[in-house]
């Protein structure tokens, strides 16, 4: 009976997919918790690739409602790519669009602020590209 459930529980959880949460990229600034996932994980390159980044207060664990930034990248060969970031629906969540043109690995940043009148904080990252899949 053991043996049932405990193979009944491996396929489950087998079956679910990826955790969304374990393919967060956690970053911190001075005052901020950053949590930013990307579609698709790893960009293509010639397509959209949307983040999404949720923007918490580090002390409080707040998010941050009315925040306002960023999102960019450069290449070793000084391409970029960069979108405002515009409010999602969910509290405390922004969303960019970027769109590689070529493969590689990208510099990738967050410039971001609280509101208008308050300094602008900035985390980075390396971005691995790849091809897209239908081979455009």
């Amino acid at each position: 009976m053991r043996l049932a459930a405990l193979a009944l529980l491996a396929g489950a959880s087998a079956s679910c997919g990826p955790n969304e949460r374990a393919l967060d990229n956690r970053l911190w600034s001075d005052s901020f918790a950053f949590r930013i996932t990307v579609k698709p994980s790893p960009p293509h390159d010639i397509e959209d690739a949307v983040y999404r980044i949720v923007v918490l207060d580090k002390k409080t664990n707040e998010p941050i409602e009315t925040g306002q930034g960023r999102v960019f990248a450069t290449n070793k060969d000084g391409i970029n790519t960069d979108d405002g970031l515009q409010k999602g629906k969910e509290v405390g969540t922004y969303y960019g669009r970027l769109r590689f043109p070529v493969t590689g690995d990208w510099a990738a940043a967050v410039q971001f602020r609280r509101d208008s009148t308050s300094k602008l904080e900035r985390v980075d990252w390396i971005q691995t590209v790849v091809s897209s899949p239908d081979g455009k």
